[in-house]
C-alpha cells in the first residue's frame, strides 16, 4: 500500500517553494546553511528562514508567485542560524543533527504508483493524490473529468466525491507533510526538504534510500549531532552523494516535486 501526491498538491508546493530558496542560498555560497519552514493556503504564505544567505523579500516574493501563482500574500520570517549550531560546522562536515534513518528497497507497487502519479500529471498538471493496494487504485485529481480518467485507468476509483478544482485554497500546506509520498517505507523522523546538505534529514536519508536500492537490503542508520563519520564513511562523502543526487535532478526545488522516487 502506498500513496503518492503530484508536485501540484498544496504540501508540494510548500516543499517546492521552501526547496528554492535553498537553490537560492547555493546560488549565492558554495556551502549556505540553510532551513526553511513554510505555511501556505487561502493566499497566504508564511514562510521562516533560518539562513546564513540573506534573502531579499522581492526574491521570496517572486519564488512563492511563480510556485503558488499570483495573488498570495508573503509573511517573511529571516533569522540567523542559531550560534551554538553554527559552531558544529566551523571545522568542516559534521552531522548537523541528531536523528536516526532507515533505507527501504522500493517494492513493485511503489515504482508502479511512482509511475502512474506522473502519467498523470503530465497530462494534467494541477492537484492530485493517489493511492494504489494491490489491485485498488485510487486516483483523486483536480480539474480533470472522471470520464477521462477511467479510460486512462478502467476500473480506478476516481473522485469519489465527485470532480474538484484543488488547491491551496481548498486545503492547506506545509513542508515536511509528506514524507510518506517522498519516502514510502524509508520514513523516519526527519524531513527531507528546506534543508541545506549538512542537515543530516537531507543528506544521510538520501544515502540510506540510496544504499537500500543499491543492495536491495535495508538499511538502518543513526547519528549524533557534530560526528564526522556516518556509516563508516566521512560526512563529506555523505553530502557530496546528496548534492550528486539532488544535482542530477536539477535542484532542491525539483527535488521536492517527487521525493526520493
Amino acid at each position: 500500500m502506498i500513496e503518492k501526491v503530484n508536485p501540484a498538491h498544496p504540501d508540494k508546493l510548500a516543499d517546492r517553494i521552501a526547496g528554492a530558496l535553498v537553490d537560492y542560498a547555493y546560488s549565492k555560497e558554495p556551502n549556505p546553511r540553510i532551513a526553511v519552514e513554510v505555511l501556505l493556503g487561502h493566499h497566504l504564505c508564511h514562510i521562516i528562514a533560518e539562513t546564513s544567505v540573506h534573502i531579499p523579500v522581492g526574491i521570496v516574493q517572486e519564488t512563492v508567485h511563480c510556485i503558488a501563482g499570483d495573488g498570495v500574500a508573503v509573511d517573511y520570517c529571516e533569522v540567523d542560524q542559531d550560534s551554538h549550531l553554527a559552531v558544529n560546522q566551523a571545522d568542516g562536515l559534521r552531522c548537523g543533527d541528531n536523528g536516526i534513518f532507515k533505507g527501504m528497497p522500493l517494492t513493485d507497487e511503489q515504482r508502479k504508483l511512482s509511475a502512474i502519479a506522473r502519467d498523470i500529471y503530465a497530462r494534467y498538471p494541477c492537484d492530485g493524490k493517489y493511492i494504489l493496494d494491490g489491485d485498488r487504485l485510487i486516483i483523486c485529481q483536480s480539474n480533470a473529468a472522471a470520464a477521462d480518467l477511467a479510460a486512462l485507468y478502467p476500473g480506478a476509483e476516481i473522485n469519489p466525491l465527485g470532480d474538484w478544482t484543488g488547491g491551496p485554497n481548498v486545503d492547506t500546506g506545509a513542508t515536511n507533510r509528506k514524507l510518506g509520498s517522498d519516502m514510502a517505507d524509508s520514513v523516519t523522523g526527519g524531513g527531507l526538504h528546506g534543508k541545506d546538505l549538512s542537515k543530516a534529514d537531507v543528506s544521510v536519508n538520501i544515502h540510506a534510500f540510496l544504499k537500500a536500492q543499491a543492495t536491495g537490503k535495508p538499511v538502518c542508520l543513526c547519528c549524533a549531532i557534530g560526528d564526522d563519520t556516518v556509516d563508516g564513511l566521512p560526512y563529506g562523502a555523505i553530502v557530496e552523494e546528496a548534492h550528486e543526487f539532488i544535482h542530477s535532478l536539477g535542484g532542491f526545488e525539483r527535488f521536492a516535486e517527487w521525493g526520493l522516487f
